[in-house]
């Protein structure tokens, strides 16, 4: 079964609401494709690491930039289309996006070419509504979107 762990950055907005951090996949499969295939930062591990510890490294590799350090909610899993299951947790934070630097992957490319190249793995951020980021992400992880929205006002009715 694989694996992922990602981290569901927000932060609120001057007119009381909030946006949340995305990323668009890097590499030349992705890069004309916008609705439906951006992502929590996220990424796999194995049965000897934790689940949280794998969502803050990958959020800095995806990144370049470390996520804050407490203050996770967990929002649970989902199971994405292609049957890899992701956990993620929500945090509060603010993070610049023109200063995201991804690590690079490796693949063969053009296809059958024999020559590997070397890509981003998250090639942009971006910083949107929970409306916008239900337009970009993989239809899956929308859940997310929910799951973090209902929180936030569960907490707000709590501390009304």
């Amino acid at each position: 079964m694989r694996q992922s762990a990602g981290l569901l950055l927000y932060r609120e907005t001057p007119r009381g609401g909030i946006e949340v951090l995305v990323v668009h996949p890097g590499g030349p499969l992705f890069a004309k494709k916008d609705s439906g295939v951006w992502s929590v930062p996220k990424g796999e591990y194995g049965p000897d690491e934790e689940p949280l510890a794998a969502a803050t490294r990958e959020f800095a590799e995806e990144l370049g930039q470390a996520p804050p350090e407490a203050g996770f909610v967990d929002l649970g899993e989902i199971r994405q289309k292609g049957g890899k299951w992701v956990r993620c947790w929500a945090v509060e934070g603010d993070l610049d996006v023109t200063a995201a630097v991804s690590n690079l992957f490796e693949m063969e490319w053009p296809p059958r070419s024999g020559q590997l190249e070397r890509f981003p793995e998250v090639d942009r951020a971006a910083w949107c509504s929970p409306d916008d980021a239900r337009e970009r992400l993989k239809p899956a992880q929308v859940a997310f979107i929910d799951r973090l929205e209902a929180r936030l006002q569960g907490t707000a009715r709590a501390g009304e």
